[in-house]
């Protein structure tokens, strides 16, 4: 078996704490046990690049419970966790391409050994392995039925790819599943970034000035947990629905020109380009810490950052680059601008990435049965797989829901009932 994780002597760490994620994946266990004993995947090659954390190393083993093939490699080089790499490839015979801190050159590397698996079904998280395929290697294509996406930045990405008629084949946008987006972006982005940001600088968030940049479902849920951990918030944003809702919850709202000079923390989280950019780093206060929380490192004009200081930036405690500006204040980036939530931390807590991962598994399901229905495009998650899993995590969870009668349900039905 090819692979290429750090180091194989991690891999019974690895295993535990894959067991210990395990314990809080009741929905994902739920299916795998169903996989296992059908075998709806049977002799199916799938290629997953995502974040290679215990959690995906669940999501894997279902799939491979249900007779796929699977190989992973990393959606970011900072997001492995070397421990869970190495006791897939040790205990579980998945082929993993994935090593926490690999280079650019190395990153695209273990994204080609994916594709080397000459996959039937691609699963992303932020598109790459599907823009690689698209525009490296075309000869694969014929044989991809469909694929899935984890993220908010790789559905855009893809939905422009169908605009343009570029896209070669189906895709389900697992981001946008009520069960993936309202829990792992929210409650899920909120915790693990606010984690990623302690476990980086130690800082206490009480009382500091926490500069939120985006008012979408991961910002929300960065403001929340900022909120609650003390910080007085700011949000940015340029959408006016979600800037009034900002306002409406009741945070206060500006343009990052306005808050740059005021913040204490920022964290970017928005799927866009320079959101904070040359002229905001001018007027940061000494001290400032900038972090990010989006898919991909260009949220932060890092190399704007660069072009203002003199001196390379000084590592001062692990994922903290202390940038010195030439009148002498101190800017702090942080995990290189990337995901500071994997990067610093240990990304998602189990729980919640326990309905994303079922929402993987049971959309790959899907596409293998629909795949010859389905056009070249991007779609949504089918409504009663959503409910389905919404219906699992209750059920696991202990909680008990009402049912309509069938009175009630005759009545939404009708429109001659009146006042």
């Amino acid at each position: 078996m090819d692979y290429d994780v750090k180091d194989l002597d991690l891999a019974p760490a690895g295993r535990r704490r894959i067991e210990w994620a395990a314990r809080e994946m009741p929905v994902l266990n739920l299916i795998q046990q169903r996989f296992r004993d059908e075998k709806p995947l049977s002799g199916l090659r799938m290629s997953a690049c995502l974040h290679i954390t215990t959690e995906t190393a669940n999501l894997a083993r279902a799939l491979q419970a249900g007779g796929a093939e699977v190989v992973l490699t990393a959606s970011n080089p900072l997001s492995t966790q070397d421990d869970a790499a190495a006791a897939l490839v040790s205990y579980f015979e998945i082929p993993v391409f994935a090593i926490k801190g690999e280079d650019n050159d190395t990153y695209y590397e273990h994204i080609h050994a994916a594709l080397d698996h000459q996959p039937h079904i691609t699963m992303d998280d932020g598109a790459d392995l599907v823009s690689t395929l698209h525009k490296d290697r075309i000869e694969l294509i014929d044989k991809v039925i469909g694929g899935t996406e984890e993220t908010t930045t790789g559905v855009i990405r893809l939905r422009a790819m169908a605009r343009e008629g570029a896209l070669a084949y189906p895709i389900i946008a697992v981001n946008d599943a009520m069960t993936k987006h309202l829990f792992d972006n929210r409650y899920g982005t909120g915790q693990s970034t606010m984690d990623g940001v302690m476990h980086a600088t130690n800082v206490l968030v009480a009382g500091k000035i926490v500069v939120v940049a985006g008012y979408g479902w991961c910002s929300r849920g960065i403001a929340m947990r900022a909120e609650g951990l003390g910080g007085n918030v700011i949000v940015t944003e340029v959408d006016p629905l979600r800037a009034l809702e900002a306002v409406m919850d009741g945070y206060r709202v500006m343009p990052m020109a306005q808050a740059a000079p005021q913040g204490d923390i920022f964290i970017t989280s928005t799927g866009d380009i320079n959101v904070i950019d040359r002229h905001h780093f001018e007027v940061m206060k000494d001290g400032a810490i900038v972090a990010n929380s989006g898919h991909f490192n260009v949220e932060i004009n890092i190399p704007a950052l660069e072009a203002l200081v003199e001196e390379r930036p000084r590592r001062i405690r692990p994922f903290v680059d202390e940038y010195v500006l030439p009148d002498g204040r101190r800017l702090y980036l942080l995990a290189e601008g990337r995901l500071v939530n994997l990067a610093a931390a240990e990304g998602h807590p189990s729980a919640v990435m326990d309905m994303s991962f079922a929402n993987q598994a049971l959309c790959a399901e899907f596409m293998l049965g629909h795949a010859d229905e389905l056009e070249k495009t991007v779609y949504d998650v089918p409504q009663e797989i959503d409910e389905q899993i919404a219906k699992l995590k209750l059920g696991a969870m202990g909680v008990e829901i009402d049912e309509l009668t069938s009175e009630q349900e005759q009545y939404l039905a009708s429109w001659q009932a009146g006042t």
